[in-house]
């Protein structure tokens, strides 16, 4: 899953980035409204916190101009101003939830979870298909009751596919929401990460639909 942290603060920005990364999300910063604007409009978001109180290009014309343009990914605002009017505001321009400065860390992660969960049509915090459950809250992953130990892209990998169960996910699409923007990203990684994740999980529960991409789907659901 992929989150785009919009704040000019650099120190705030590193403490965030620095939880999203431990918490398994690939993470991508602007530090100005105006960069934030141009990310959000040309990258796939999971989420995107965004500060109000930005240089170039304040944080509401920035949400504001991407609900516009029809960009409907979860935005969690951060502000440092107190009245209750600004909160309004930021709600009415499209904004899905909001976090007063300061704030504790866990608390950002677990309304980002709750944001990217609901977005996805999941409200129940455990996302589960077949034998193979991820809490995340914890992010966990078990596979028929026992713990299953995943690198970084494997995790991000199962997450997508377990937020969009029984989609059908194109390689490029998870492609784009398991690298960052730094990340030299490779399509033909995608194979070895579905073909790693068959032979920690279940070899049937990820399925290949040719021409299409991945679906993940209970094995004793499937009709093929």
């Amino acid at each position: 899953m992929r989150i785009l942290v919009v704040e000019d603060d650099t120190q705030i920005a590193r403490h965030v980035k620095s939880a999203l990364d431990k918490a398994g999300y690939a993470v991508d910063v602007a530090h100005d409204g105006e960069e934030g604007h141009f990310l959000g409009d040309t990258e796939p978001y999971d989420a995107v916190v965004l500060d109000l109180g930005l240089p170039v290009i304040d944080g509401l014309t920035v949400l504001r101009k991407w609900r516009q343009d029809g960009h409907s990914m979860p935005v969690l605002i951060l502000t440092a101003r107190n009245t209750w009017r600004d909160t309004v505001t930021g709600l009415r321009e499209g904004a899905d939830d909001y976090l007063k400065k300061p704030f504790e860390l866990e608390e950002l992660l677990a309304r980002l979870e709750a944001l990217i969960r609901r977005s996805s049509g999941n409200a129940n915090p455990l996302l589960t298909c077949g034998s193979i459950e991820l809490d995340t809250g914890t992010n966990r992953v078990l596979y028929e009751g026992f713990p299953v130990e995943l690198t970084a892209l494997e995790f991000r990998t199962l997450s997508y596919l377990l937020h969009h169960k029984e989609e059908v996910i194109s390689k490029t699409e998870l492609t784009e929401h398991i690298y960052g923007q730094d990340f030299d990203r490779d399509s033909n990684v995608i194979e070895v990460l579905i073909n790693r994740l068959r032979k920690k999980l279940c070899s049937q529960i990820i399925k290949t639909r040719r021409g299409l991409g991945y679906q993940l789907i209970d094995p004793q659901n499937d009709p093929s």
